[in-house]
């Protein structure tokens, strides 16, 4: 989840009702009003950027009364194009993965289980199993993408600290990028986010980058040479070089600066050319920019939607094809809405 819709603090009272945890990620108190970021010196003026509407595609979950909420999240397309996504709010017994027919409009829940948040979700391109960061459980697990043949692929402390593990991404070889939001719902003077690496044969984990203002969003660059990370509590996105076996951040610094009044950002995903499409808690909003952070276009629902819905926490456009999908979420439950992308879906425009 990144932090985004899953990061709530309202997500986490709703997790809480279930004994499972306060507060997942930090939008307590947030009014969630839909605000449009401002632009500064590292965008494009109000007048150069081009404004899209998306389109409703299918609705996906209603407000769960155990929890006060739904939250869609991980959007992913699997390998026979049906669209992968997780509620993280989703009590035990109802869907916790869906799979939705962006064509047909359907949806089938796939898999649930009693305890865990899942946040985020991607297809290993090593076994080609269903991988999901567990926000409250601190571990990854993965699936079959028939929702079958659960397995516990990592879990338990990291360098002696526990997790919160939010959106994740794979290397070209398999290997797993988590960002651990730790302390994101501690005082603002504990920065205490990660950036870690798995290895996808030992699961071994190792701390990449730390210190961090609840790290939620991470995608690889086109060419896989970097990561692209966005931080929840400051509102900026980090560009984070890599060495290059991917075991070490040799260069880092903020790429992008957001503007987001009452929103923060959320998840993130980047297209064949390199573009960052970044999804905001607090406004049903996808920003797009250019590697160099010039604001090219803004992607919101409807107007007359736009009252029900207070989130846009992820996006995937669909690999070889302009078609994007963003998870949409609020009052009114929550939605898939699609969009003509600015660049051709990649893998590191599927999922995270």
């Amino acid at each position: 989840m990144s932090q985004r819709t899953k990061q709530p603090a309202a997500i986490w009272r709703g997790m809480a009702a279930l004994g499972m945890i306060g507060a997942l990620v930090g939008c307590s108190g947030l009014d969630t009003g839909s605000t449009s970021p401002d632009t500064d010196s590292t965008t494009a003026g109000p007048s150069q950027r081009a404004e899209r509407t998306a389109e409703k595609v299918v609705q996906v979950s209603e407000v769960h009364p155990e929890t006060g909420m739904t939250l869609i999240e991980g959007p992913t397309f699997g390998p026979d194009g049906g669209l992968f996504v997780v509620d993280v709010t989703a009590p035990p017994g109802d869907p916790k993965v869906l799979k939705v027919d962006v064509d047909g409009q359907t949806v089938e829940g796939i898999y649930t289980n009693e305890t865990s948040a899942f946040t985020s979700a991607q297809f290993s391109p090593q076994d080609g199993r269903l991988y999901l960061t567990d926000f409250v459980g601190g571990k990854i697990e993965s699936i079959t993408a028939e929702g079958t043949d659960p397995k516990t692929f990592f879990s338990g402390d990291v360098e002696g600290t526990s997790t919160k593990l939010d959106d994740l991404a794979f290397d070209e070889a398999g290997h797993l990028f988590v960002s651990d939001t730790t302390g994101h719902d501690g005082p603002a003077s504990e920065v205490q986010g990660r950036i870690v690496r798995i290895d996808k044969d030992t699961a071994q984990p190792t701390v990449l980058a730390r210190d961090l203002p609840a790290p939620n969003g991470i995608s690889f660059t086109e060419d896989f040479k970097a990561l692209w990370v966005s931080q929840y509590s400051e509102n900026r996105i980090d560009y984070l070089g890599l060495s290059e076996d991917k075991t070490r951040v040799e260069t880092s610094h903020p790429g992008v600066q957001v503007n987001g009044g009452k929103s923060q950002i959320d998840s993130n995903a980047v297209d064949e050319s390199g573009n960052i499409y970044q999804a905001f808690h607090g406004q049903p909003s996808i920003y797009v920019y250019s590697p160099q952070g010039e604001l090219l276009s803004t992607v919101s629902v409807p107007a007359d939607d736009a009252e029900g819905l207070t989130s846009a926490t992820n996006v995937a456009i669909k690999p070889g094809t302009s078609e994007a999908y963003m998870t949409v979420s609020g009052p009114d439950g929550g939605f898939v809405y699609s969009f003509e992308a600015l660049g051709t879906g990649i893998r590191q425009s599927n999922g995270g």
